[in-house]
């Protein structure tokens, strides 16, 4: 795991540089270059504030697997109007095509539940899985400098590894490096870690 310090500082340089190529000119694309951990979801996110973009833009850089893509790589991004106008002059071509998979669906075991949510059943799936990957759900679980559960820096709990304080910083760096427990798998599941 990197520094939680220059994962918040590339975050805040990628979104400032966001921001700013997209104020330059309303109806030109952006050009990206995909960083260390970035996922099409995250990308989607940087640009459009949700999921909403993952396909375009896989299509828009022929991209035959979206859970794939490279450091280095240079995407073509549409700008928010284009985006939104895209699906309805696609809709033939995507009517005729299968529907490629999403980054968030994620073979797992199956989960005994009570009447939960898809969503939430979904996330506490993928931070299951991963827990079970990490320290087979141990919370005392140690290696090196990696703690509990989710094996997260010791710098991360701040000497607190109570498990609640090992729940709320895993949700926590997930949430701002992934986004989500499902982008987290998907990445753990490329790459061997999240």
């Amino acid at each position: 795991m990197k520094s939680l310090k220059t994962i918040l500082f590339a975050t805040t340089l990628t979104a400032g540089l966001g921001i700013f190529m997209g104020t330059t000119d309303a109806h030109a694309d952006s050009l990206y270059t995909v960083k260390s951990g970035d996922t099409l979801s995250t990308i989607s996110h940087q640009f459009s504030g949700d999921n909403s973009m993952i396909d375009l833009i896989a299509k828009d850089n022929n991209i035959s697997n979206i859970n794939m893509i490279f450091e280095g790589e240079q995407l073509t991004i549409r700008t928010a109007d284009e985006a939104k106008q895209a699906p309805v002059q696609q809709e033939s071509a995507q009517q005729a095509a299968p529907a490629p998979v999403q980054e968030t669906e994620v073979q797992a075991a199956p989960v005994a539940q009570e009447t939960v949510p898809a969503t939430a059943a979904t996330t506490s799936s993928a931070k299951e899985w991963i827990a079970q990957k990490e320290s087979s759900g141990s919370y005392g679980a140690t290696n090196g400098k990696y703690i509990g559960r989710y094996q997260l820096d010791a710098s991360y709990l701040n000497g607190d590894y109570s498990e609640a304080n090992q729940e709320r910083v895993a949700d926590s760096y997930v949430a701002g490096r992934y986004g989500s427990w499902e982008a987290a798998q998907s990445f753990w599941m490329a790459n061997g870690w999240y």
